[in-house]
């Protein structure tokens, strides 16, 4: 009995703090240091991303109301059998919203964890201890702030929040896009420097990776053109877009090799332009992907199985009694 006393104070010990975790539990290297940190910030960024993708999928409200004495307004026998149990609103913890109150509670989180480290400059600190321990306590937080985000009323929420998510979404991809650059940049000096010690093989790499970047490119602008905007006066937009980022991307590409660019920075090149050619190929994929016209977004499967769609197609005329 008090083995089993010691090591669930040991348990708890590890979960809500990094000093009892160091005197208590030497085996749980995960409440030691700021990589493990990392590590599980991230996993709790991967649990609020898979989270959000099962509460977007299609016809989860339903499956939800299957299953007894959970939500309101479900399963008849459940009513019968249990009938004072509580019940929840499944259509409140499904859909949009319901990713928007989510997210919602998780920035709350971090913002308040940014906030805690400004000026944190040493791991002595002992703001640096709230933040590579206390586990516990920031989890109950967290969950917290995300239960009592789905108690916020809906009115003017969700506009509220989308125009957030917009911003930070921008700024999201424009420091993407940078620090993507820099990586293909630094790749690029790398293995340019090793061609020019002698080493051929890199060269080669360098124009497989950059023909490779562009193959990709061209083929996903023919499948937009093809998929994405098969009427152009229906789908003007979309056609604007994928001539303008086509445009763009061959702009790039000229002047990525232009004298004047050489001169100030050798390094620079044709990998740099492909990369960045994919990339936003990606992102127009991306935006045109959430446009709500069919006629102008067919999903995966009609792309892949055209036999299959399911596009209502024009009623049969009705016959007149004579």
């Amino acid at each position: 009995m008090g083995l089993c006393i010691g090591s669930l104070g040991s348990s708890i010990a590890c979960l809500f703090g990094n000093a009892f975790c160091s005197l208590c539990c030497a085996a749980c290297p995960a409440c030691k240091g700021s990589t493990s940190s990392r590590i599980a910030y991230g996993l709790i960024l991967l649990a609020g991303l898979i989270t959000s993708c099962i509460m977007l999928i299609p016809g989860l409200e339903k499956t939800l109301a299957k299953i007894p004495a959970l939500c309101s307004g479900g399963s008849k026998l459940t009513n019968l059998v249990v009938p004072s149990m509580p019940s929840i609103d499944c259509q409140k913890i499904v859909g949009s919203l319901a990713v928007y109150r989510l997210s919602f509670g998780m920035t709350i989180f971090f913002f308040i964890l940014s906030l805690l480290m400004i000026n944190v400059k040493s791991s002595k600190d002992f703001r640096a201890k709230i933040q590579n321990g206390f586990w516990g306590f920031k989890l109950l937080a967290l969950m917290g702030l995300i239960v009592g985000a789905f108690f916020i009323p809906e009115h003017g929420f969700s506009q509220t929040f989308m125009v957030f998510g917009m911003i930070g979404g921008f700024l999201f991809i424009l420091i993407q896009l940078l620090l993507s650059i820099d990586f293909v940049h630094s790749w690029n000096e790398s293995w340019i420097d090793r061609v020019e010690s002698g080493s051929k093989k890199y060269g080669y790499g360098l124009l497989f990776f950059t023909f490779l970047f562009y193959a990709l490119s061209i083929t996903g602008i023919v499948l937009f053109y093809i998929y994405y905007a098969p009427d152009r006066s229906v789908c003007r937009l979309h056609t604007f877009f994928i001539s303008f980022n086509l445009c763009l991307c061959f702009v790039l590409s000229i002047v990525s090799i232009l004298p004047q660019v050489r001169e100030h920075n050798s390094s620079c090149g044709l990998l740099q332009s492909s990369f960045v050619s994919l990339y936003v190929v990606y992102y127009t994929w991306s935006a045109m992907s959430n446009n709500p016209n069919v006629a102008c977004n067919p999903s995966i499967r009609s792309i892949i199985h055209p036999g299959n769609s399911t596009t209502p197609g024009p009623t049969p005329p009705r016959q007149q009694n004579l």
